[in-house]
């Protein structure tokens, strides 16, 4: 599994550093991550950076009292494509 994260941060990096963020799943290695998004998107991979992001305690009042949950972990996988290739998430759409 893998999905794009596109948030302001996310483009910032896109813009400045030419690096790109996924949501992966939280088994694929630093391998095959590489390979799916070359073979996904036709670019050059230069490098990959992962790093898992932790659920985070959410609560919230309501009438019938303090309702308290959490969000779920996940993997998210920073790639650096090759100079003067670029990824197109909107043109599948």
């Amino acid at each position: 599994m893998i999905k794009p994260i596109v948030t302001e941060k996310a483009t910032k990096l896109t813009e400045k550093l030419n690096r790109y963020t996924f949501r992966v799943s939280p088994d694929a290695n630093k391998y095959q991550i590489k390979s799916l998004v070359e073979e996904l998107y036709g670019v050059k991979v230069v490098n990959v950076n992962t790093l898992v992001v932790r659920g985070k305690n959410k609560s919230r009042y309501t009438k019938s009292g303090l309702i308290k949950g959490k969000t779920n972990s996940y993997k998210k996988a920073l790639i650096t494509v090759a100079d003067g290739q670029t990824i197109d998430f909107y043109s599948n759409i």
